[in-house]
């Protein structure tokens, strides 16, 4: 009871503060996401609001903000572009169901085979893509443009010292926004990426057959979603948990982003999932607790209807301004020191998960290439057998298993022995699987034919179990 008071009203100034900047951040971002998905923007907004609103109840990791997100948006293209907005929101419930059972089944368990190298690529290659973003919105528009993006960096960076009470973010969009209104100064503003419907999300059931055909269509791009939104939302979890000092159930945030996506299907929303952007900068603005998460929610739905049009004049450069903020913040700035002094397998595992990312604008495709590239490097860290001849006693150095088993057979073709008695002593050495145990009695059969014998030594416990279940099975080969 104490920690969930805490993780509501522990900081309630900081939380209502940080989620009025959120909420004001949220609004580009869900239209341009919109955009990219090829819907109404109202999609992407309401998908911000009832992804905000549920998950600050059902998340693990207090302070995180979830809305439609660029990751997500890329998924859907091909499914509104050749089904339609209804199948859509069926894919937003179905990914829920689906995240739910990834969530039951404790999928997070899975971030611990996450490397750091791939984790370090992921926070830069989503610091690159922030900025990347934010491109099209200030270069080569005009020159006021830049001095409001300049005005707003300048602003965002130097009024934390004098003052702490309000974000600076926050002061920065309000101020710069009456300049711009009441100055009469000509900037591209919110209004000018889509209109704003000033009404509520109504409760809908999607307008598709409830047919094993529908299921067809929506279950790959639903399982995408799932894969895409968990990847993303449990490494941003883990990123605030690293900002903050605090741990997160990870378990219960995939359960919480499932029935945040089945809430979001059922009032004609986007399936969306944590926003990396939008958490930082609740973090930097002062959020911890669920209340930064249901106020960012509740202040873009406030912001939607009662002041609608208000929020359409807010200047773009000044959200720009405030998104280049956050991927300095996000850019991991010793990474530059980790190319020089890291192996430099992690060093090609880091550089390949930035570069898959930047370039396919899709999260998941990075990290699992940066992690399949990690396993591989081990196995082959790891599949190098030395063997060491002491007398008749041959010790093994390494790990025998599939990938070690030939370069442990082929020593023992080369090699000269001239004793009829061998040892082979695996004190430093362990069996790992059927090749492992093939490529032993393979050995053994080797010497056997030249008249030698051999006595196996120093097996562990495990080693020697591997071999009891699978020596029959491998001798029958």
């Amino acid at each position: 009871m104490q920690s969930l008071k805490q993780q509501w009203f522990g900081n309630v100034r900081g939380d209502i503060l940080s989620g009025i900047v959120v909420a004001l951040a949220l609004i580009p971002e869900a239209i341009a996401f919109s955009i990219i998905a090829g819907v109404d923007p109202m999609v992407g907004l309401y998908a911000s609001f009832t992804m905000a609103v549920t998950i600050a109840f059902a998340g693990g990791r207090p302070g995180m903000i979830s809305a439609a997100t660029g990751a997500m948006a890329l998924v859907m293209v091909p499914l509104v572009r050749d089904y339609g907005l209804q199948y859509l929101f069926a894919a937003a419930i179905l990914t829920g169901l689906i995240q739910i059972l990834f969530g039951v089944f404790k999928i997070a368990k899975l971030m611990k085979f996450i490397p750091n190298a791939v984790m370090i690529g992921f926070v830069n290659s989503l610091a690159i893509l922030i900025f990347m973003a934010q491109v099209p919105h200030f270069i080569g528009i005009s020159t006021m443009t830049y001095v409001f993006v300049g005005i707003t960096l300048l602003l965002v960076y130097t009024l934390p010292r004098f003052i702490k009470v309000i974000p600076a973010p926050l002061i920065a969009i309000i101020l710069l926004t009456f300049i711009a209104i009441f100055g009469g100064v000509e900037l591209r503003t919110i209004g000018d990426l889509g209109s704003i419907t000033q009404t509520l999300p109504s409760f809908l059931i999607p307008n598709v057959p409830f047919n094993f055909e529908t299921l067809q269509i929506i279950f790959p791009f639903s399982l995408s979603l799932a894969i895409v939104g968990l990847v993303e939302s449990l490494l941003t979890s883990q990123i605030v948990d690293d900002m903050t000092g605090t741990e997160s159930n990870k378990n219960r945030e995939a359960r919480g982003q499932g029935i945040a996506n089945i809430v979001t299907g059922f009032f004609g929303g986007m399936a969306g999932c944590a926003m990396i952007g939008q958490s930082v900068i609740n973090v930097k603005s002062g959020g911890r607790g669920r209340l930064s998460t249901l106020v960012a929610g509740l202040f873009l739905i406030f912001l939607i209807i009662v002041l609608g049009d208000l929020v359409v004049k807010i200047p773009m450069p000044v959200l720009v301004g405030i998104m280049i903020m956050v991927s300095i913040g996000t850019f991991d700035w010793s990474s530059f020191k980790y190319l020089v002094k890291a192996p430099r397998t992690d060093v090609i595992v880091m550089l390949t998960t930035v570069v898959i990312v930047v370039w396919t604008h899709d999260l998941s495709k990075g990290v699992i290439a940066g992690v399949i590239l990690s396993a591989i490097f081990f196995v082959v860290k790891i599949s190098t057998v030395k063997i060491k001849q002491e007398g008749n006693q041959f010790i093994v150095y390494g790990q025998l298993f599939f990938a070690s088993t030939e370069s442990f057979i082929d020593y023992f073709k080369k090699v000269e022995i001239t004793n009829n008695q061998i040892q082979l002593d695996f004190s430093n050495s362990r069996i790992w699987d059927d090749s492992g145990v093939g490529a032993l009695l393979k050995v053994e059969d080797l010497l056997r034919e030249k008249g030698i014998q051999v006595e196996v030594i120093e097996l562990d416990a495990s080693s020697k179990k591997v071999i009891s279940k699978l020596q029959g099975m491998s001798s029958s080969h």
